[in-house]
This record gives structure tokens, sequence and C-alpha cells, in this order.
């Protein structure tokens, strides 16, 4: 036996190890270690002969810091000692179990596979085995209007008296509104039978016209076949057809129907133009003839020419006769001043005068009778009246006279036209129906429509 054998080994008293039940005696005892304090996050326990502070010598002896010394514990008791404790008793949760499959996934499952993949199948297999080709023909137009300066503009605005209308609505809207229309099927259908046109592929059930022999199927299927693009004035059309040649004989009768109604609008307003014209022209030459007459009536009465020219005369008489008399006056003074007051010259004098203011009083008795005991005045004024309406008949005349001209000379050439910017194109491949953009369309709205269902399924369920 060795010297160090001799000495007696210091151990830590039980009270005072940390060594729980989970932890391994110094002394080659064991026990079950406990899953919370034996954890994965736990170092572990002292080896045999060591104990829990610092490394002890083989033979569980500790050097320093023993139980001996003062009468204190070893260097684990304490508020060490309790936390230790207090770590060992709290609840550990357990461990959550693997993730599993269960009815509700199977269920979403299924309903994706019906909502969703099944659709998209379907419509890929239509669409790659039953949709038929279809043929593009395009066509753009605009309506274009000559606008000259009519002749009654040059006359000082007179044309407003007779007027020159202006349409508030645009050509090129009513013709949007007409390739639109049902008329416009009814007048191409006539010339073209587009429900043979489109039931040319009877093995596609989408596509191809299923429709009855009523003209409203037949408009139905028009909306889905011509598309139309209306920007600025511009109209382009994309027609659709099985045959590329039927597609651009229908683009050709829509083009050649809308000159039609260009030509009818056209024709329409240049006879409204035409018919106001005249009717306005009848109607000033109906008053200059009633104001003439009227002029005539006066003269022919009155036996007066011109009652103002003959008032004009007869101020130049007493004027004339009013000069002679101040000279006689003048004569007469002259005469009293130096001759004797029984010289014969001034008694002649004074008949001179004496007649000549006789002669002035019948000349302003004129002005206020006549032979018929008419005042001149009043004559002069009713025949004003009369001329006045006879200028203004005159005018209204020449300015309606000038509109019809205008309204003539635009009857004679057309103001409106439709101008074809691209005419009816004949296609060499077929373009539609684009199967691989529809197809990731309906999938892409399938799959949002099943999410959306998902959701709303998952927040009822939840609620209850």
């Amino acid at each position: 036996m060795s010297a160090q054998d001799d000495k007696p080994e210091m151990t830590i008293p039980r009270d005072n190890q940390t060594s729980g039940p989970d932890e391994k005696p110094a002394q080659g005892q064991s026990k079950s270690p406990s899953p919370a304090v034996n954890g994965p996050n736990r170092k572990p326990g002292p080896k045999p002969g060591q104990g829990r502070m610092g490394q002890g010598k083989p033979g569980g002896m500790m050097r320093a810091g023993g139980p001996a010394k003062h009468g204190r514990p070893g260097k684990l008791g304490g508020p060490m000692k309790q936390r230790m404790q207090t770590a060992m008793q709290k609840p550990v949760l357990p461990t959550a179990s693997p993730a599993k499959l269960e009815k509700r996934h199977f269920g979403m499952v299924i309903s994706f596979v019906l909502f969703v993949i099944l659709p998209s199948f379907l419509s890929g297999f239509y669409l790659y085995t039953r949709a038929a080709d279809q043929y593009a023909s395009f066509v753009g137009f605009s309506v274009r209007s000559e606008t000259t300066s009519s002749t009654t503009d040059v006359l000082g605005g007179l044309g407003s008296l007779v007027g020159a209308t202006s349409s508030s609505t645009s050509d090129t809207d009513i013709l949007y509104k007409f390739i639109q229309s049902r008329d416009l099927v009814e007048r191409v259908n006539e010339n073209l039978d587009l429900r043979e046109i489109w039931s040319k592929a009877p093995d596609d059930p989408i596509f191809s016209y299923h429709g009855g022999d009523a003209l409203e199927d037949l408009v139905k299927e028009w909306e889905s076949k011509v598309r139309i693009y209306y920007d600025n004035g511009m109209i382009d059309l994309r027609i659709l057809a099985f045959d590329p040649l039927d597609a651009q004989n229908i683009a050709k009768a829509i083009l050649d129907e809308g000159g039609t109604l260009i030509n009818e609008l056209n024709d329409i307003a240049r006879e409204d133009a035409l018919r106001y014209a005249r009717s306005e022209l009848e109607r000033s030459q109906t008053l200059l003839r009633e104001a003439r007459q009227n002029v005539s009536e006066f003269r022919n009465r009155y036996q007066l020419v011109d009652p103002t020219a003959d008032v004009q005369s007869q101020i130049g008489v007493v004027t004339s006769l009013q000069q002679q008399l101040a000279e006689q006056l003048v004569s007469l003074g002259m005469l009293q001043a130096n001759a004797q007051s029984n010289d014969p010259r001034i008694s002649q004098t004074d008949l001179r005068i004496q007649i000549i203011r006789e002669q002035i009083d019948a000349e302003r008795e004129k002005f206020g009778s006549d032979s018929e005991d008419v005042a001149l005045s009043e004559l002069v004024g009713q025949y004003e009246v009369l001329a006045v309406d006879r200028q203004f008949a005159e005018t209204s005349y020449t300015a309606a006279l000038a509109s019809y001209e205008s309204a003539r000379a635009e009857a004679v050439r057309q103001s409106r036209y439709l101008a074809a910017y691209i005419r009816p194109t004949l296609a060499q491949e077929a373009e539609f129906p684009q199967r691989t953009k529809l197809l990731l369309t309906i999938i892409g709205f399938l799959s949002v429509l099943w999410v959306i269902g998902s959701l709303v399924f998952y927040s009822l369920r939840d609620r209850r």
C-alpha cells in the first residue's frame, strides 16, 4: 500500500452534492437519468472518483474547499443548489409528433384534381384535338370630310339667316354603332350566307355556329366573330372564319356597307341643306315681291314716285322765295330812305313783297296736305316704312340666293367618303384559337377559384 493510499479520502457530503437522481454517483452507483436534466444541452456529469466542482484526484479526493473548513458546505451549496433543484422541477412539454396525412388533406387533393386538373385536361384536350382553326381578316378605315368656306360667309355672316348646319355627332361614331347593329348583320347576310360560313366546322362544339334560323342568334355569333377597335376616329376590324376567303369576303362586305351608309348620310345632309336653302330662297322672293308691290300701290294711290324727293324740291322752292323776299325787303328799305313817299317804285316793291309772301305761304301749305287732304309728312313716313321693308327683303333675297347656290355646289361633289387605310387582308395561316394562351388562362382562373374556395372552406370550418 502506497503512502497516497494511507491518506484518508475527503468526499463531499451527500447533502452538499448536486448530482440528482439522473446523475451517476461518484462511487460507481448508477441511476436512470431524467430527461429534463440529462438533456441535449446538459453537460455530462463527473466521472467516477471526481467531484462536481473542479477536477479531483483519483479516489474522489478534493484538495480545496472541503466541508471541514470553518464548518461551511462545499462550493455547490447554497443558492446554486436551489437553482438546480428548481430547474429540475419545471415541467417539460412533449416533443411534437411527425405530421401525418389526414382525411381533409385527401379531400383537398381530390378537390384540386376535380376542379383544376380535370377541367384543365379537358380544356387542353378540346383545344388541341377538337377546336377548328380560324383565319382572321383585318380591315381599317375612317370617315373623311371636306370642309370649305361657303359663299354666304363671304357676305358678312349672312349665311346664319339661311343656315348652314353642322352635325354634333361624328360620322365615325355613327359608323361604329352601325357595325354592331342588327341592320348590318342582316345586310351582310343577304349577300353572304353567314350561317353556312360559320358552320363549316361541325365537329367544333364551341367555336362553330350552332344557332337556329333566328336573326338574333346570328347577331350573337357576329359579336363573337367580329371584333371592333375604335381609337381617335379610326376603326379597326378583325373578322374570324374557318376559311380565309370567307373572312376576307365578310370584311369587304362590311367596308362596302359602311361606304353605302356614309353616302346615304351625305345625301341626306345635302338634301336637307338644299331643301332648307330652297325654302329660304322662296320665302325671300315672296317677301321681296310683297314689298315691291306695296311701294307700287303707294305710288299709284298718291301719284308720287318718291315723296321724299318731292319734299326736297318744295323745300328748295320755299328757300328760293325766301331769298327773293329778303332782297325785296332790302330794296324797299333803300327806296324809303332815299326817295319821296309818293315814289311809284315804293308801291311796286310793296306789291312784289306781298306776292312773294303769299307764294311762300302757299308752298308751306303743301307740306301739310295734298289734294286728298293727307299731310305730306305722313306720306313721307309711310313711304319710308315701305322703303325699309323693300330694302330688307332685297338683302334677304341676296343672302338666300347665295346660300342656295353654295348648297347646290356642295351637292354636286362628295363632301364625305370612307377612306380605308387597311384593305381587307387574306390570311395565310390560322392564328386562332390561341390554344396555349387560352389553356394558361383557364388553368390560372381555375387555380385562383380553387384557392379562394379552399380559404373560404377553412375559414368556415374554424368558426365552428
